[in-house]
């Protein structure tokens, strides 16, 4: 009977690893889809990935002419200074924090390269990862990954992270990209400024030509035809005209008197002879200003186009010197500011990567995986025709 027994558990014993195999083989695909994923994450999250250091600033595009409604109680004390936020100028400054131009300028200043490959990361997370190449469009690709940057909606402020395995570096590439955002402001600034008071210049300096040339040809007319200012002139041939006149009439008045009381007096020849001399300098007086050809009252028309060019054309100049005045005016209400709300920070602690959500995400996504694949074999194995 104990011989019976020991032959039992003997045979009992050949069986267990059997059965543990058959067991392992029932279990393969939870231990192949859960087991091993979550295994892997455990001690790539665990022990081997790098501490990834993120440093953060806060700035935010204002203009000081242009205002904009509260948003809270934040935006509404950066605003008590008199400038607004410019949330358009703010999306286009983070597109181009996003954008290959921001790497190239950054690579300029800072090695982005090296920070991104540095010893200090784990080989898997580090520059350039395993399938890529050390080529600007991985890195590009990686830049993205180790930056972000995103629109506050409640305060209206742009929020610029940088992630490095440094602190040091992780500021210094915050630092840069925002100098470099600042920069970029400053050019728009010029660009736009530059070209509206450049127009506005333009037409300042074509209004200025256009009074040269009115007073030349007014100054060449005047020495071409001996006039000073004709209407002036015109009126003093004019007034000797009438004063001759009068004379003459006088005269005639006498002359007529004189004949009337002693028809043979000795001076009525001398009378008529001054008569006739007081008629032709009133004849020529009237003729230098009206009734010939080279007349004052021919050159009247000429003169006072040349006047009306020149009143036009120095009205037009004031008027482009206004407008030149109101375009740099404008220009400076019009200019952006990038203000840093806050500076990026030098990190004392890792915040990356979240190594137990991370773990934790790895199991759950395994075992969701695990569940649907289960669920579809069981459909298709129901539905299977049965031999």
């Amino acid at each position: 009977m104990h011989h019976d027994t020991q032959l039992q558990l003997q045979a009992d014993e050949a069986k267990r690893p059997k059965k543990i195999i058959e067991r392992l083989k029932h279990w393969r695909g939870f231990c192949l889809f859960v087991i091993v994923p979550s295994l892997l994450a455990t001690i790539y999250f665990g022990l081997i990935a790098s501490d990834v250091y993120v440093s953060e600033s806060r700035f935010i595009i204002k203009s000081p002419d242009r205002k904009q409604g509260s948003i809270s109680s934040l935006a509404g004390l950066i605003q008590t200074t008199g400038l607004s936020a410019g949330q358009e100028q703010t999306k286009e400054i983070m597109d181009y924090l996003r954008s290959r131009d921001a790497l190239r300028d950054l690579s300029k200043r800072v090695d982005v390269r090296g920070i991104f490959m540095s010893s200090a990361a784990d080989p898997i997370s580090r520059f350039p990862k395993i399938f890529d190449k050390d080529n600007f469009e991985h890195l590009y690709d990686y830049y993205g990954s180790m930056m972000d940057t995103r629109l506050d909606h409640e305060t209206g402020m742009a929020v610029l992270k940088v992630n490095a395995y440094d602190p040091a570096q992780a500021q210094v590439l915050n630092e840069n990209l925002l100098q470099l955002s600042e920069g970029l402001v400053n050019r728009l600034n010029e660009r736009a400024s530059t070209k509206t008071i450049q127009e506005a210049a333009d037409r300042v300096a074509a209004a200025e030509a256009r009074v040269r040339k009115a007073r030349a040809d007014l100054s060449q007319y005047r020495n071409k035809s001996e006039l000073l200012d004709p209407k002036q002139q015109g009126m003093g041939v004019l007034e000797v005209s009438n004063h001759l006149i009068a004379q003459e009439a006088a005269l005639r008045a006498q002359l007529a008197e004189v004949q009337r009381v002693t028809p043979g007096h000795p001076s009525i020849p001398a009378l008529r002879q001054r008569i006739a001399a007081l008629s032709e300098q009133i004849a020529s007086q009237t003729g230098r200003a009206v009734g010939t050809p080279t007349g004052i009252a021919s050159k009247l028309s000429g003169y006072e186009n040349l006047v009306v060019e020149q009143e036009f054309s120095t009205q037009m100049l004031t008027a482009a010197n206004a407008s030149l005045e109101q375009a740099r005016a404008d220009a400076l209400k019009q200019h952006y500011y990038l203000e840093r709300v806050v500076q990026p920070n030098k990190p004392d602690d890792a915040l990356l990567p979240a190594r137990l959500k991370e773990i934790l995400t790895v199991i759950f996504a395994s075992l969701c995986l695990y569940l649907i694949g289960w669920m579809l074999v069981v459909g298709i194995l129901e539905h299977a025709p049965e031999d």
